[in-house]
This record gives C-alpha cells, sequence and structure tokens, in this order.
C-alpha cells in the first residue's frame, strides 16, 4: 500500500532559542542518539495535543514528558516507526549495523549460557562516524557482547574463565572490554545491572569511576538516567578533554529505565508522588486508558510513568547543556526506544511480542539547523537509522554496501521529496515468529521451534481494530493477505533470514524464485 501523506510542516517556535553559532555554519554536525529501553510510542505527552493526536492508533498514555515535547514539537515526529525485532539485544545489533540478525550476529537477547552477539567484523554506526573524524562515545547499557564468566568475585573484568576469572557480573549483560567489540567507540561509560539505583559502571575514564581501570566494577547508587546524564554534561563541556573539541561527536546514550523492575526501590519516587500518585489518579483504570489493558496485569503503570517522566527530565538536562554551550542548533538529536511495553495489554507485560504495543516505538529528529518541524507517516525500522542518521550528517557516501536498512533523510531534509521510494511495510521478527506490518494491517506467524511446525497464523486490521483484539485467521483468497504474504516472502529473502534459506512454510509464504 502506498504511503500518501507526507511531512505535514508546522509553525512551532523553539521553545529552547536555539543560538546560531558563527563557527558552526560549515561545521559538520554534532550527532546524539538517545533511546531509553522499554519506551512506548505514544508514553509522550505531545500525542495528547492536536496535530499528533490525530495519528495516535488508539489512545496515548497520560504522562508528563515536557522534554520530549519540545524535541517532538521542534522536530520531525515519525508517526510509523518500528522495532523489528521488540528485543534489547537484537534492536541493538540492528541499529548499530543497519543490518538484520543473520547478518550481525544477534538472535537474541544476550545472556549467560547463549553464544549469539554483535559480530566484530561487522562495521557499526560507530566505526563510521570515527573513521569520518568524530569523537566517539558511548554511555549506558550496551547488551551486545556474549555473556561469560571472565569476572573475579569482585566483578573485576580478567577475560579468563580460569581463576581469578570464572564469575559472572550479571547473567543478562556483561562488560564490553576495549577492542573489537567497543567498534570504535572511544570514550565509553557502560552501566549495567537493571537496578536503577544500583548501576555497575565500567568506564574509559577513571576520573568517573574513583580512579579505576577499565575493566574494574564501579557502583553508584545515584538514578541511573540522573547519573549518566551528569556524566555526558562533563563530555559536552570537555571538563577534563573528554574530546578532541576541534572534531564534532557522535554519542549514543542507552538509558535503562523505563526497563523494568517496577517496584518503588527502582523508581524515582519523586516523579511519581508529584504527577502519579493516588491524589492525581485513583486508580490504574484512570493511568492505563487501552481497552485491551488488564489493569490487574497493569499494577505498575504508577512505577513505569514515573520513570518515564524521570528520564525525561535527565535527558532535559543534557539539551538543556547543549543549549547553553552554543551546540544545540547543530546537533541531530534522535530520540527512540528499542521497543515498546505491553502495559497489560492482551494481559502481557514487556515486550518479544508482535503487537502494537510492542514493536511501535517513538522516533524524533532534531535538527534545528537544517529540520523544518514536520510529522511524517513513513515507515521506519531499525536498520533504516544507521543509514538515515549517515544521510543527515552528510556522511551517505560512507554507508557501507551491505546496509540493509534505507536512507530516509532526504524525506527528513526536504519533506514531499520523489527521490526516494517510501516503504509499504516492515518486516517483524522474533526467535518463533515472524511478520509484516504496513500502514493497516499487522499479520504474524508463530511456530513450534522444535517440532518445526506453525502454531499460529494471524491478521490485525489496525485501522477498524486499533486495540488489536480480534485475531483473524488467514484467508489467502483474500487480496490484501495474498499481498502482505508475498511482501514478508520478499523480505524474508532480502534479510537472509533462516525462513527463506529453508524455505519454511512455503504452502503459506509466498517466497520469491
Amino acid at each position: 500500500m502506498q504511503i500518501n501523506k507526507t511531512l505535514a510542516l508546522l509553525a512551532i517556535v523553539s521553545p529552547w532559542g536555539c543560538k546560531e553559532v558563527e563557527k558552526q555554519i560549515d561545521e559538520k554536525p554534532n550527532v546524539i542518539v538517545i533511546f531509553p529501553d522499554q519506551l512506548r510510542r505514544y508514553s509522550a505527552g505531545f500525542w495528547n495535543e492536536e496535530p499528533y493526536r490525530s495519528e495516535v492508533v488508539g489512545v496515548s498514555d497520560p504522562v508528563v514528558t515536557p522534554t520530549i515535547d519540545k524535541l517532538a514539537k521542534n522536530g520531525v515526529v515519525f508517526t510509523n516507526a518500528i522495532s523489528n525485532y521488540p528485543l534489547c539485544s537484537p534492536y541493538r545489533g540492528m541499529m548499530l549495523t543497519g543490518q538484520y540478525p543473520q547478518q550481525n550476529g544477534i538472535w537474541g537477547n544476550c545472556k549467560a549460557g547463549r553464544n549469539h552477539e554483535l559480530r566484530n567484523d561487522v562495521k557499526t554506526i560507530t566505526d563510521v562516524f570515527y573513521e569520518a573524524g568524530y569523537n566517539t562515545s558511548y554511555f549506558g547499557k550496551c547488551h551486545w557482547e556474549k555473556t561469560e564468566a571472565l569476572f573475579d568475585e569482585n566483578g573485576n573484568y580478567k577475560g579468563t574463565l580460569e581463576e581469578p576469572g570464572g564469575h559472572l557480573v550479571n547473567n543478562y549483560d556483561t562488560y564490553v572490554p576495549p577492542g573489537a567489540s567497543r567498534h570504535s567507540i572511544e570514550y565509553f561509560y557502560q552501566a549495567l545491572k537493571d537496578a536503577h539505583f544500583d548501576s555497575h559502571i565500567y568506564s574509559s575514564d577513571p576520573k568517573l569511576i574513583g580512579g579505576k581501570k577499565d575493566g574494574e566494577l564501579h557502583k553508584t547508587t545515584k538514578f541511573s538516567a540522573e547519573n549518566e546524564a551528569d556524566q555526558i554534561i562533563k563530555y559536552v563541556r570537555n571538563s577534563h578533554g573528554q574530546r578532541d573539541e576541534d572534531k564534532p561527536f557522535f554519542m549514543i546514550w542507552a538509558l535503562n529505565p523505563p526497563h523494568n523492575p517496577w517496584d518503588d526501590a527502582n523508581t524515582d519516587m519523586d516523579a511519581l508522588h508529584q504527577h502519579y500518585d493516588t491524589d492525581k489518579f485513583a486508580g490504574i483504570k484512570d493511568l492505563v486508558l487501552r481497552p485491551n489493558a488488564d489493569l490487574e496485569v497493569a499494577h505498575y503503570a504508577r512505577n513505569y510513568f514515573a520513570n518515564v517522566t524521570a528520564v525525561d527530565k535527565y535527558i532535559g538536562t543534557v539539551i538543556d547543556e547543549l543549549e547553553k554551550q552554543g551546540l544545540l542548533e547543530n546537533t541531530i538529536v534522535i530520540f527512540t526506544s528499542d521497543h515498546g511495553e505491553m502495559l497489560g495489554s492482551h494481559g502481557k507485560t514487556g515486550k518479544n511480542i508482535l503487537e502494537l504495543e510492542s514493536i511501535a516505538v517513538p522516533f524524533i529528529v532534531h535538527y534545528p539547523k537544517k529540520v523544518k518541524t514536520g510529522i511524517t507517516d513513513l515507515m521506519l525500522g531499525a536498520t533504516d537509522i544507521m543509514p538515515t542518521l549517515l544521510g543527515l550528517a552528510g556522511l551517505q557516501d560512507r554507508t557501507p554496501s551491505v546496509i540493509q536498512g534505507d536512507d530516509f533523510s532526504k524525506e527528513i531534509l526536504h519533506p514531499g521529496t520523489d527521490e526516494i521510494e517510501k516503504p509499504e511495510s516492515v518486516l517483524l521478527l522474533l526467535g518463533n515468529a515472524r511478520g509484516i506490518q504496513n500502514d493497516r494491517y499487522t499479520l504474524c506467524i508463530e511456530e513450534d521451534v522444535v517440532a518445526g511446525k506453525i502454531t499460529s497464523s494471524y491478521l490485525y486490521d489496525n485501522k477498524k481494530d486499533p486495540y488489536q483484539q480480534t485475531k483473524m485467521l488467514l484467508d489467502v483468497t483474500q487480496s490484501e493477505v495474498q499481498l502482505l504474504l508475498e511482501a514478508l516472502g520478499e523480505k524474508l529473502k532480502y534479510s537472509n533470514d533462516p525462513w527463506y534459506l529453508e524455505r519454511k512454510y512455503a504452502d503459506l509464504i509466498v517466497y520469491p524464485e
């Protein structure tokens, strides 16, 4: 189906009042990619206002996010951004490489006992920006390295399974040591552990970790988003020579909240009491507005939304610092997330589900120097982020030839251009499922991996059924279903997916010759 809506330009003046810095006129832009973990597409306040409200599938969340709102109202908002594989590690693999799991190496969450990890021989977005003369930095959660017992009992990296190694630092994530697996990240501040007031830190900068060396464990009890924002602000200020000021910088900030746990011990309780306590929202039904949600399952909504608001606050401190330093005008800020959060919808929590609350993510481009405010319904997937960012930064000629995503920077910089072909659908992946999403339908095929047979195949009509409450059986005689199955087969071939390589379920999926 052809998407006919192009960028709708809006006349909104930046509340940050970005300063045009004369020396930046011919300079390369700085780039910051900000992606909190597990933040639903509609968990932002601006969706409750027009013209954004009209773009919401269903209803948005009653959250307080003044920083995200400002980025949206002074940038380009994507209304159809999708996490192709809504899980932490696979998303990171695709975002970093512009390639699907079969090529980048990550087919599931990195975890103790599993062998997959980001391939060292694949060129990532940090590699490309480094080669283009950028300072490169990473703050927050990584989750792309094979999880092994390479630490001593105190959490210090030893690089061996033998004593004093032989201990895990975390079951689901691990330290990324210097070398090929860091992919040209010069300045490194990694936060491990899904505990928002007990981050395990490894850093290339001893000044931030009590004089310790890279690979030695440092712990902090400060709220993780606040702690990381503090270090980023120091980096922006270049407080102790963290970067070469004659070069632009490329930064990724991967915050852990609002990822679970969602208890009071892991919640910014000031945000909860100020915005989401019972005096503001008497019951969960007043917070969780989607009619497909099980309110008992969604009991953690106050904590989830409080951490969304807290994350927004600390992102705001970084944006404000960029403005103070005169850098915001010439900085590309991307705001997105690795996947959504079910929040009780269909009685489920978390992600790793091919339903809208799990796959729908925010995607905002804020670049005052070159990008006008607007809205686009262009369907953007995780593999498109790397080539699009390279295009926005004027580095499209450096895009690796093996990239499987598309560069949509021209649509952002020149709304309505006919120089790009807009995608009609995006590929959806799970370990045990494949699917496709277009501007109306979500089609999903689930399998029993061991038995090698389909366990369920269904279709959602998101126009008639925005809360996906009715699973329709696939009727291959319907033209819409046939077109979706053909598109799925094409995308599985293009992504070199194992289902295509084995021609799985060829009696249903229409594979190209």
